[in-house]
């Protein structure tokens, strides 16, 4: 099932993640929520994550990914804020995108584009924890610029969830 915000990307149902109300509760395996959080403002992210974790079966998982800002950061400290650091399909991104959200696709008018909050790993760490979810694996860095985490809401033994990090982090 995809659920995005955006109807024009024909999703099987539009919505707004602090607003999950046409996902019955308890009726999601797993959430993979790649680069959405950041386009929340900071004081959403507690109520969309309880709608994540609401719509999840009670063994289910979230896979979350979102921009890194110690990275970020980092490439902002040495004074690179409008260089290039990598190629996506959209384009070059430099860290004003990953702060600010993707500039060529704002312009173009796609204001979902906008990112309004960032997180670190403990930020993200302390926010999924909150939401109520019991185990967490990950903070991983495959790539220099993204965090990936691995949330349950049970927990399960430490070999289960190493197995579940293989499978669905990168």
């Amino acid at each position: 099932m995809r659920f995005d915000i955006d109807p024009s990307t024909q999703p099987d149902i539009v919505g707004t993640l602090t607003d999950m109300s046409a996902v019955q509760s308890s009726s999601v395996d797993a959430v993979y929520s790649s680069h959405n959080i950041e386009h929340l403002f900071a004081h959403e992210v507690p109520a969309a994550l309880s709608e994540i974790h609401r719509v999840l079966k009670p063994q289910g998982l979230l896979v979350i990914t979102c921009p890194d800002l110690v990275s970020v950061c980092e490439a902002v400290a040495a004074n690179k804020l409008m260089e290039p650091l990598y190629e996506s399909p959209s384009g070059p991104i430099s860290p004003i995108d990953i702060l600010y959200g993707h500039r060529a696709s704002v312009a173009r008018g796609n204001h979902f584009m906008a990112h309004k909050c960032g997180f670190t790993y403990s930020a993200l760490r302390a926010s999924v924890l909150q939401a109520g979810f019991a185990q967490i694996y990950g903070g991983t860095r495959p790539r220099q610029y993204d965090l990936w985490m691995l949330a349950l809401k049970e927990p399960v033994a430490e070999n289960t969830m190493h197995q579940l990090a293989a499978t669905f982090l990168p």
